[in-house]
């Protein structure tokens, strides 16, 4: 009796703190995102390396300014194109398989990459890639209404974007080492698309699944997730006539706002990404390796900037900030101070001016990242992948436009100062059209 009581004991005390761990929910779905942070960023290096081995690689196929303009523009074609398509695929099967099937795709196209030898070869692949790409975004869009509660997704979005900052700053330094490692552009293309792969295959392990299948997600976790989406959805399903479709969204005020802020920040982040690396080079006077230095600085500030900015959206929205004021003071600064940091850089003297001036323009750019928690805010959740895919489209036409125009610029003026005044009067309509955005209301059928 006494050794069946001292088991008994034993088995009741090994038992509680396993309670305890069930009761406490599992914090899987940050997992997932800074999976998806780690997916983004080697999609930015992806997207970067090929502007930081530019100088390079125009001396080599011998292209000028307005081909130049071309090839940094192709990557857009394809991406933009797929958008749509690629959100409506997300909306209807799995995205955790579409993120990294889409992956070892784009690794695939990179590596690819390094062996053209002509501009329209180069301009193809370029287009191949941003096909393969595509998915990236809209499907991590959708991974939000599935993964996170509406109170986490500043953080989450920040995080998911936050990737294009980071792969940029960290596609500067790692695209010089493979150029000086594996000799030059082609090297560095090749290892950075082995790279993408590797990271892909990795990625799948920790994002597979939803919090319904995965295995690591405990049930206190399950039910967290589960209450906060009935709560989210069916309250605003409340008092529908009919069931909202896609067509609804293309009336409505929220959508179009949307649309136009993400194409004012993607006009500012692209064109910095993919002329920045010429700007110092050509006005400031830095070498390849300066200017992979001054890029990890400039866009390093941006990642900073862009979690900071998530993680005062919801501890805001914790306190008892309305969404409104929240989202509306937030995205109006990140205009306003990214726009007359820009400006003044057409008054900058050195290039630590010139670098100081971006970075800051960065930080507080990338605070637009909670763009992407926009997706999930406005629409019902079986259309969060299409509009994201549509805002996705929206913000990478001017992908497609800018590198083309800036281009023109440059080869037309023999200047930076237009493209630079271009940026800063985006930088005015980003804060204008985010004000319009009602972040409390989702697209429904009238």
């Amino acid at each position: 009796m006494s050794l069946q009581r001292k088991d008994s004991d034993l088995e009741l005390s090994n038992s509680k703190p396993l309670s305890h761990d069930l009761d406490r929910p599992t914090n899987v779905r940050w997992q997932v995102f800074v999976a998806l942070l780690g997916l983004t960023t080697i999609n930015y290096i992806d997207r970067a390396v090929l502007s930081v081995a530019m100088p390079a690689l125009q001396k080599d196929l011998a292209l000028d300014p307005a081909i130049v303009g071309l090839v940094l523009s192709s990557f857009f074609w394809g991406y933009a194109l797929m958008q749509i398509p690629v959100g409506l695929i997300a909306d209807r099967y799995r995205p955790d398989k579409l993120i990294v099937g889409s992956a070892l795709a784009w690794g695939l196209a990179q590596t690819l990459t390094g062996f053209v030898s002509t501009s329209k070869m180069l301009i193809f692949l370029r287009v191949l890639l941003g096909i393969a790409e595509s998915p990236m975004f809209p499907s991590g869009s959708k991974m939000q209404s599935v993964w996170l509660t509406s109170k986490e997704r500043g953080r989450g979005a920040t995080l998911l974007d936050s990737g294009a900052s980071l792969g940029t700053a960290l596609g500067g330094p790692l695209t010089i080492a493979f150029m000086a490692w594996l000799g030059g552009w082609r090297g560095a293309l090749i290892g950075v698309g082995l790279l993408t792969i590797v990271i892909g295959l990795i990625s799948w392990k920790v994002i597979k699944g939803t919090p319904e299948t995965n295995p690591r997600v405990n049930k206190a976790e399950r039910e967290y997730l589960k209450k906060a989406h009935l709560e989210e959805y069916n309250s605003d399903s409340q008092g529908k006539t009919q069931t909202t479709k896609i067509k609804h969204y293309f009336k409505n005020r929220n959508f179009w706002c949307m649309c136009l802020g993400f194409y004012s920040l993607n006009t500012i982040f692209f064109g910095l990404m993919t002329w920045g690396p010429n700007y110092l080079a050509k006005t400031q006077g830095l070498d390849i390796t300066t200017i992979g230095g001054a890029i990890l600085l400039i866009f390093g500030a941006g990642v900073v900037g862009e979690l900071t900015g998530g993680w005062i959206a919801d501890k805001w929205r914790e306190k008892g900030g309305k969404f409104n004021t929240v989202m509306h003071t937030l995205l109006v600064i990140s205009g306003l101070i990214s726009a007359s940091c820009i400006l003044l850089l057409t008054l900058s003297t050195s290039p630590t001016m010139a670098v100081t001036l971006l970075c800051i323009a960065l930080f507080f750019l990338r605070w637009a990242g909670l763009y992407w928690s926009i997706p999930a805010t406005i629409a019902q959740r079986e259309h969060v992948g299409t509009i994201g895919g549509c805002m996705n489209f929206a913000g990478n036409m001017a992908g497609v436009i800018t590198p083309i125009v800036i281009g023109f610029i440059v080869s037309f003026t023999g200047s930076y100062f237009m493209g630079l005044v271009l940026f800063s009067i985006f930088g005015l309509v980003l804060a204008g059209a985010s004000l319009f955005i009602d972040f409390t209301k989702k697209v429904e059928a009238i």
